[in-house]
């Protein structure tokens, strides 16, 4: 076994290495909101966040509903016409994980229990949170407890709870208390405070990427009832209209006396047990939860959903439940896994990364994919680009169904998109760029509404899953609609000019935009826009005339239902390939946009720590005025339309670029690795993989207690398959050009091509392909530019050429002193504050500014 080079950033004191789960073996209050995290359960539509069961011992509650939100209006300090009007937040729906114990009539706090063991686990293969503790009480008794906790897979709107308590050595009254408490979005009721917005937490402080509080009355009681062990909430929300019923079976199983005590009132159903405990009589009380939402349906309806819900777990049993949910994981386990060949440390940290975003997305129907999932409130709730570039590369390539899903769900908002086109002066579809509720929820512009890219995020999405699902009845009914009004905002958009070269060739321009990168907005011909936006416009026209191809009465009804003439179609072919993609011959790159490389360059490394990430010490006027990335820009155009690019292009691209990327965010690290991968930074790549793969684990970016970075999440599978496995597909042309690091024996992972499972064993100096699944007698495959055929119920192994590795890493000091096309010489400076005493004093002493 070689030699583990990728530093591993985990206490394993604390967190031993298991491939299979998440283990943490010593309570530690100090780091509660990561934890929280870490240990969160859901299943895309239901999530919760990894609280300990007796409630108190708390950094942020949380128990979130996909897509369940409220709205608000934004104020803005100076309106303009456009501007996004109604924000929208997720809301922290009643919390059904408290099960309060109490011994001797002590209660259990795990900051001040005297523990004699504790161990918690997230198992990957089970999907389920086991807690055991040994307590010895402040009488001195010793008191074994056990719990679990789960969000059902295969039952979209359940989850189950079980508590179990075994005195050791001496008898004692017990009482256990099971709530489901409304806290009113978050606020603690021991405290008052709420934990779960900006500036609200104990040393919290300012953060654009956490969650707005809300302010008033949220969720407005409707009913509440108990009865016959079961207990029923349900609410309005206050201004969306949404509506929300959660009910709660309760049971118990003991030989020892007891004796129930209930309660219900508008935010607050209790089940209290009572019981005369003896000693080594094991108790175990179940709770059965079950939440159904809508945009309007009435609470009692909902509620007779859980019924529904619930009736059917009390006829079979819970352990049908948790039996199910270990096989729902064992089929999706055998289609998604990645195995890492001598890396058990980085396998735990791969297979956590790939159970969240399954948990994130798996159940996820009717909704999109929240950049937190359903693990925390971290912006808002909301949907970005991140689920299209990020997470359905994971989807379509391992499991299609939910992929189509979250397709389907931006097909439903496309009239909203309509209207935001129309509302920005434009023809077709403009997709928000961040919403709930397909009503744009950006206030700042600048770096919200005029990121039009998403529009092409959203067609790249929709035409790889096309092309490796081979779902023809998606594309003619639901996704030409959103490949024809994303292409027709880009030929409307885009406008014409002649080439300032000696051609004078006709080139189409597009002006006014925003690229993924934050920290340089609204510019001219951004080159990932533009690169994007043609290969929309392809999409558009390629996947038309394979309608018409293949069925011609289809082809009729897609123009007749999009009012599509034969000239709008040749506008988009002719718009696609004038597309003007900028390109400095001096320095020998593809600018990010038309001026990027006329503004002053960011000295990064001379950059003090404490000033990162910019985004939090710098206005953005400051940052928007030099040569500095937030995010992979250019370099993320290079992977998602490599074959447009020359190897050349993209080596001389990401050692411009990669220099110039603070890694602010965390969509970059990912992308890096597979381009460093692919020109052959190879101890590069790994180390940016260490970056993303480990980002919530060891809590990198210093956020993770808002939730899970499920765009992180997603790019880990694409930096596993598409940079070190070097998977590509263009087209439906499935190639592979492996990176493999050599500190790995293997890497191993599945595919899903057309209905096809391809299983791709990756070695040093060899591939190996196999047909697990399918009915496809064979499948072709492109391997170092040669095409090879993998025949079902054979092992194709294939020999690999070794690569050119390229070591240490390209530096800002590599561009400094190069020349711009107008003769000035690029250098390298850090932003600072003019010296000023009077200045110097108010930032110490925080008083007002003298003369203000």
């Amino acid at each position: 076994m070689r030699r583990a080079t990728t530093q591993d950033p985990l206490d394993r004191t604390r967190f031993p290495a298991d491939p299979w789960a998440l283990r943490e073996v010593r309570y530690d209050s100090g780091d509660l909101g990561k934890t929280e995290t870490l240990f969160a359960v859901g299943n895309g539509y239901l999530g919760l966040r990894g609280n300990v069961e007796e409630g108190r011992d708390t950094y942020a509650h949380g128990t979130f509903i996909n897509g369940f939100h409220e709205i608000w209006p934004i104020q803005h300090a100076e309106d303009a016409y456009g501007f996004a009007k109604v924000g929208q937040t997720i809301v922290n729906v009643p919390d059904p994980k408290i099960m309060r114990l109490y011994v001797d009539d002590e209660p259990l706090l795990l900051t001040v229990a005297d523990l004699e063991r504790y161990e918690r686990t997230l198992d990957f293969r089970d999907g389920v949170l086991v807690r055991e503790v040994i307590w010895r009480t402040p009488s001195g008794k010793r008191v074994h407890l056990r719990s679990r906790r789960m969000v059902s897979f295969s039952e979209r709107h359940l989850a189950v709870m079980d508590y179990e308590i075994t005195l050791l050595d001496a008898d004692a009254p017990v009482a256990i208390s099971c709530q489901i408490l409304n806290r009113q979005d978050g606020q603690d009721e021991y405290t008052g405070r709420t934990v779960n917005g900006n500036g609200m937490v104990p040393g919290a402080t300012f953060d654009p990427r956490r969650a707005a509080s809300l302010r008033g009355r949220v969720l407005e009681p409707v009913l509440n009832w108990e009865g016959d062990g079961r207990s029923v909430l349900g609410y309005r929300v206050a201004a969306s209209g949404m509506t929300l019923a959660v009910a709660a079976d309760h049971s118990i199983e003991t030989t020892d006396s007891y004796e129930i005590r209930t309660q219900t009132g508008d935010d607050l159903a209790k089940h209290v047990f009572r019981i005369d405990a003896t000693r080594g009589t094991t108790t175990r009380i179940t709770k059965v939860v079950s939440y159904h939402t809508s945009r309007g349906v009435p609470p009692p309806e909902l509620v007779d959903r859980c019924r529904r819900t619930l009736d059917r777990v009390k006829r079979a049993g819970t352990e049908s439940v948790f039996a199910a949910q270990r096989a729902w994981l064992d089929d999706f386990w055998a289609r998604s896994d990645v195995e890492i060949g001598g890396q058990p440390e980085l396998q735990q940290a791969v297979r956590w990364n790939l159970f969240q975003l399954i948990q994130a997305s798996a159940r996820a129907e009717g909704t999109g994919v929240p950049a937190k999932g359903v693990t925390g409130s971290g912006y808002d709730g909301h949907y970005f680009w991140d689920t299209e570039i990020y997470v359905l590369p994971f989807l379509t390539y391992t499991s299609p169904a939910f992929a189509r899903n979250a397709l389907r769900f931006r097909y439903t908002l496309l009239d909203a998109a309509r209207r935001r086109a129309w509302e920005l002066n434009q023809r077709g579809a403009l997709y928000p760029w961040r919403t709930i509720n397909g009503e744009e929820a950006s206030a700042y512009y600048a770096a919200g509404t005029a990121q039009y890219h998403i529009d092409a995020d959203i067609s790249h999405a929709v035409s790889q899953y096309v092309a490796a699902s081979g779902d023809r009845a998606f594309l003619e009914r639901e996704a030409i609609d959103i490949l024809v009004e994303t292409a027709r905002l880009w030929a409307d958009l885009g406008f014409w000019r002649r080439s300032a070269g000696s051609d004078g060739r006709e080139e189409f321009h597009i002006h006014g935009v925003t690229g993924p990168d934050e920290y340089t907005a609204v510019v001219n011909d951004n080159l990932f826009t533009n690169v994007m936006a043609r290969a929309n416009l392809r999409a558009a026209v390629r996947n038309l005339r394979r309608i018409e191809r293949e069925d011609p009465t289809a082809y009729v009804a897609v123009r007749r239902r999009l009012a599509l003439t034969t000239e709008e179609i040749e506008e988009f072919h002719s718009a696609a390939e004038a597309m003007h993609v900028p390109y400095d011959e001096n320095l020998g790159i593809h600018p990010q946009d038309d001026d990027f490389l006329s503004k002053e360059l960011w000295d990064l490394p001379n950059t003090p720590p404490d000033k990162r990430p910019l985004l939090l010490h710098y206005h953005p006027l400051v940052i928007y005025r030099h040569q500095v990335l937030k995010q992979a820009d250019v370099v993320l155009a290079l992977f998602l339309q490599g074959d447009e690019f020359s190897f050349e292009e993209k080596l001389a691209d990401f050692e411009y670029y990669d220099p110039l990327t603070t890694g602010d965010s965390t969509l970059s690290a990912v992308v890096q690795s597979i381009i460093a991968a692919e020109v052959g930074y190879s101890g590069l790549a790994e180390a940016y993989f260490s970056s993303a793969v480990y980002v919530d684990l060891a809590d990198l970016h210093h956020n993770a207690d808002a939730g899970v970075h499920v765009a992180s999440l997603g790019g880990v599978w694409n930096a596993l398959v598409a940079g070190f496995g070097g998977m590509r597909d263009y087209l439906a042309e499935w190639s592979f050009d492996p990176r493999l690091p050599s500190s790995w024996d293997h890497l191993t992972f599945r595919l899903c091509l057309q209905g096809n499972r391809l299983r791709v064993h990756v070695l040093e100096d060899s591939i190996t392909f196999d047909l697990e699944a399918g009915d496809d007698p064979h499948l072709r495959l492109v391997v170092q530019g040669e095409e090879v055929v993998v025949d079902r119920g054979t092992t194709l192994t294939v020999p690999l050429r070794r690569f050119d590795e390229r070591f240490g890493r390209p530096s800002v000091r590599d561009i400094e002193g190069s020349v711009r096309e107008d003769g000035s010489v690029i250098r390298a400076t850090v932003p600072s504050h003019p010296s000023h005493p009077e200045l110097e004093d108010w930032e110490v002493d925080r008083g007002p500014v003298p003369g203000s």
